[in-house]
């Protein structure tokens, strides 16, 4: 039974293909106070700037490459950019929580992290519970796992107890959406994150270059842009 709740992490070590089912057996009945703390030991503490560059791949077109931002502020507010070569393939999003206030383009930004959760957890950061019906987890030795559920949309996460791995995988109506593997170094900063999509499929690679940690933002950075991306 010890082995199958570390089969997750066991998959993703050796093989480079996309993970199997994230979920360990023999979750119990969680408590709200739990999975708030359990989501809130993901957070660093205050603001950060991040820095990545990405590679996404789909079945459907080339690779696409460029660079982007994420401004955190807090535990809930981000600000979202990335560009391709030439400023070619940009888009940008203000996300509060797990709603987007704003999104240019829309289209371009669905492509590339097509869950807000998601997009948290692709920056290191699990969500708290939120209109959930159902909570599920387990802690022990190895790994911190927990599932928010409600109706047939779940979402889960998978943390190891060394911090060194954050994992996350949005179902809705039971159909998986993607599934998230962000990797830490020793000292907690975020070293790259993969999101594989299966309905593309696709892919997205993340390659953190700089993360600091600011201490406020400017005003503008929430306003969306006045012209189209």
């Amino acid at each position: 039974m010890q082995r199958l709740r570390f089969l997750p992490l066991l998959l993703l070590t050796a093989c480079g293909g996309a993970p199997g089912a994230l979920a360990p057996s023999g979750m119990g009945a969680l408590t709200d106070v739990e999975a708030r703390r359990w989501a809130a030991e993901t957070q660093p503490g205050g603001n950060q700037e991040i820095r990545f560059r990405f590679v996404f791949t789909d079945k459907r077109s080339a690779a696409a490459k460029g660079q982007g931002s994420a401004s955190v502020a807090g535990a809930d507010s981000l600000r979202f950019d990335f560009r391709g070569p030439l400023g070619a393939g940009r888009g940008a999003a203000v996300v509060i929580g797990d709603s987007a206030q704003w999104v240019q383009p829309k289209d371009q930004v669905d492509k590339l992290v097509p869950s807000y959760p998601l997009l948290w957890a692709m920056l290191g950061r699990a969500r708290p519970p939120a209109g959930v019906v159902d909570l599920r987890g387990l802690r022990d030795e190895k790994v911190t796992a927990w599932r928010y559920i409600s109706g047939a949309d779940t979402v889960d996460y998978l943390r190891s107890r060394d911090g060194l791995r954050l994992m996350a995988e949005v179902r809705q109506a039971g159909k998986r959406i993607g599934i998230v593997t962000t990797t830490f170094g020793p000292d907690g900063v975020l070293l790259k994150s993969r999101l594989d999509v299966p309905s593309g499929p696709a892919r997205l690679d993340l390659t953190f270059t700089r993360v600091t940690k600011p201490g406020s933002f400017s005003a503008e950075i929430w306003d969306a842009p006045r012209d189209s991306l």
